[in-house]
């Protein structure tokens, strides 16, 4: 049995994991100068998570985990569809500012290089598609098909607007050089002019019934 105090020790070290990796990017920290940040011998580094790249991992699980549980109460919301994807836009902000979508860039880039990442990568990632192709399943089936896009199209495009937004926000891209949060929440206006017509006609057909 591990001890009792593990729990506490992991956490310690990817607190310092993310504080190493927000000041200095994936390539230049080291397994040495976090178990400095976190106070704590190296070896609890490697018996914990085995290697630089295991911690990142485990970093990133973490945060993902908890930001796609938020994002799945989020969109199982009894609220119009363009009110829950404005939702999305404003968490976009948070998990720029938390440092999440740091890592995720970070270690998306490791994963070109390392295998192993990128297999661990793509399998989180995959949550967030999956989540996607509901909500659009949802918006299919309420408005009656989705143009020339199945759901899965519709997911791959919104995913990988975030995706490439987070990428070039990251870079420091300003908003008089691209609108990058404006054209991602003018999206909702679409979705909006697509579904307010729909609440029209079911009102009507509910009056007529009565």
């Amino acid at each position: 049995m591990a001890p009792a105090n593990d729990s506490g020790t992991k956490a310690v070290i990817l607190d310092a994991a993310r504080r190493c990796l927000l000041a200095d990017g994936f390539h230049a920290i080291s397994t040495r100068k976090i178990a400095a940040a976190a106070g704590v011998p190296l070896s609890q580094v490697h018996y914990h998570f085995g290697s630089k790249g295991g911690m990142m991992l485990a970093l990133l699980e973490a945060e993902d985990r908890r930001r796609l549980r938020r994002q799945t109460s989020m969109y199982a919301e009894d609220a119009p569809l363009w009110q829950r994807y404005e939702q999305a836009c404003d968490f976009l902000d948070e998990d720029i500012e938390s440092g999440y979508v740091r890592v995720l860039q970070e270690m998306i880039a490791a994963g070109w290089s390392t295998p192993e990442i990128a297999d661990k990568v793509r399998s989180m990632q995959q949550g967030w598609y999956d989540l996607l192709a509901d909500v659009a399943t949802e918006a299919a089936e309420r408005f009656g098909g989705l143009g020339p896009f199945t759901p899965i199209e519709v997911a791959t495009l919104i995913g990988c607007s975030f995706i490439g937004a987070e990428s070039l926000l990251l870079l420091g891209f300003q908003r008089q050089q691209l609108p990058i949060r404006a054209a991602l929440r003018r999206v909702s206006q679409l979705i909006r002019a697509a579904e307010e017509p729909v609440a029209v006609s079911a009102g009507e057909r509910r009056r007529g019934e009565g």
